[in-house]
């Protein structure tokens, strides 16, 4: 069994209406979820396969990090497949600082998150003091790169000149991407 915690405004997101999402969560990834509403802190257990089930508490996390279910539960699609979260403190000194990165990453109306994920493939979103990724190795990869340019001060041009070679480059691998649809 695993402890996740998640934020106390991510749980009605984690639970769904009449508890459908966690029902879902819990068939398709095999697991059983223990939510406890007033602290967010979330017991994962695995209940039948447990490579699956492996990928519960990451499913969990992503969900209280702000991504949309479905999004969340793509990670079950594939095994390549990934979640991972950059953590936006440790590379800023205060608040206020903390709020100029993230209106970096975020860009004028949305544009530069967007685009992070129309040229990388992955899906891509900026909540609390993290940037969530969900993609495969090399979508996480390239908004890696991207968001750690744009944190140590690279201009915006200069990132998403970044993000379309590296676009190019894995279409010419054939590495698969999917489109994002939003």
């Amino acid at each position: 069994m695993q402890h996740v915690t998640i934020p106390q405004d991510r749980i009605g997101a984690l639970i769904g209406e009449g508890g459908e999402t966690m029902r879902r969560i819990e068939d398709r990834a095999e697991v059983r979820l223990d939510i406890d509403s007033e602290t967010g802190a979330v017991a994962v257990e695995t209940v039948g396969d447990p490579v699956t089930g492996l990928m519960g508490p990451d499913i969990v996390r992503a969900i209280g990090r702000g991504f949309a279910p479905e999004e969340a539960l793509s990670l079950l699609d594939d095994d390549m497949r990934m979640f991972e979260l950059v953590d936006l403190d440790a590379a800023t000194r205060n608040k206020n600082d903390l709020r100029r990165q993230k209106g970096r990453l975020i860009g004028e109306d949305g544009r530069t998150r967007q685009l992070m994920q129309e040229l990388s493939g992955a899906s891509v979103v900026i909540y609390g003091s993290t940037v969530g990724i969900i993609g495969g190795p090399e979508q996480v990869r390239t908004v890696r790169s991207a968001v750690e340019m744009l944190l140590d001060g690279a201009p915006h041009g200069a990132v998403y000149s970044f993000l379309e070679r590296r676009r190019s480059e894995m279409k010419r691998q054939g590495l698969s991407y999917h489109e994002f649809s939003g």
